[in-house]
């Protein structure tokens, strides 16, 4: 489905991303980890074409994305959906308003300017707002929300663009643990139910274990890991984070509660 060749990205003299390549042959949910400034964002921003590579291949079910140009363009980043650390919602506009902001690339710049949306549009606005446990916010602010309730008015407007793939960037880095559980909850029965690809770009050790089928670490803008949760082990973590023998998992930790996969006692700090 999906394959990555050499992917870089050079700001100046630096690499944020060095020849990245690996590839995804079917529907999987893929953390991404790595210290800050390792070069997932920019990874993520690379793949939606919000960043321009500097070199490298993307291939999606055999189409050239880096290629694609004008109406092309816009209709990958509608089916590559991108889900943001600070949700990048409209404050002022009500809840079910921001996650037609998903259509707007199929309708017309003055239906957009007069919120003039299709009554089906609307229905299924709120069919995935009640998928999600927010419908009964439907008609408030964004700004009124709490910032779980934010992140998955976000994750509603990328269900909105019905993408293929949902690539989310530090989606729970600015939550508390309840919330982190809920929204992690939230990406996983998408995958799961929908058959979408899910990438994304965890700053936790132990949410990539529970939540991912595969995990991929960078350092310094390369790849350095690329493996199931179970070959993750604290050794690997070092390595991913270019840590010494003091390295504490707890450093990476959001203390969730109840997780749904218990950890072997081989991946368990002593």
């Amino acid at each position: 489905m999906l394959h990555i060749n050499a992917l870089t990205k050079r700001f100046g003299d630096k690499a944020a991303v060095d020849a990245a390549s690996f590839q995804v042959d079917k529907p999987m949910m893929i953390g991404i980890i790595g210290a800050s400034g390792a070069g997932k964002s920019t990874l993520l921003r690379m793949l939606n074409r919000l960043t321009p590579a500097s070199e490298g291949s993307v291939e999606f079910e055999g189409r050239d994305v880096l290629g694609l140009k004008g109406r092309d363009k816009r209709n990958w980043q509608s089916q590559c959906a991108m889900i943001f650390q600070q949700f990048n919602l409209v404050p002022r506009m009500d809840v079910v308003a921001n996650v037609l902001h998903g259509t707007l690339n199929r309708h017309s710049t003055v239906r957009t300017l007069f919120n003039l949306y299709p009554e089906a549009d609307i229905h299924r606005a709120i069919d995935i707002l009640e998928r999600l446990g927010i419908a009964e916010n439907a008609a408030k602010r964004a700004e009124a929300l709490s910032g779980g309730q934010q992140q998955r008015v976000a994750i509603a407007r990328a269900l909105m663009q019905d993408p293929k793939i949902i690539l989310a960037d530090e989606p729970i880095a600015s939550l508390d643990p309840m919330n982190a559980v809920i929204v992690m909850d939230a990406l996983r029965r998408i995958h799961e139910e929908d058959g979408r690809m899910v990438i994304a770009n965890l700053h936790t050790l132990d949410t990539a274990r529970r939540y991912c089928d595969r995990v991929i670490g960078m350092r310094q803008g390369r790849i350095v890991f690329d493996g199931t949760p179970d070959q993750l082990t604290t050794g690997v973590a070092r390595d991913i984070y270019g840590a010494g023998a003091d390295f504490s998992e707890e450093a990476t930790s959001t203390a969730i509660e109840q997780p749904q996969k218990p950890l072997p006692e081989s991946l368990q700090l002593a």
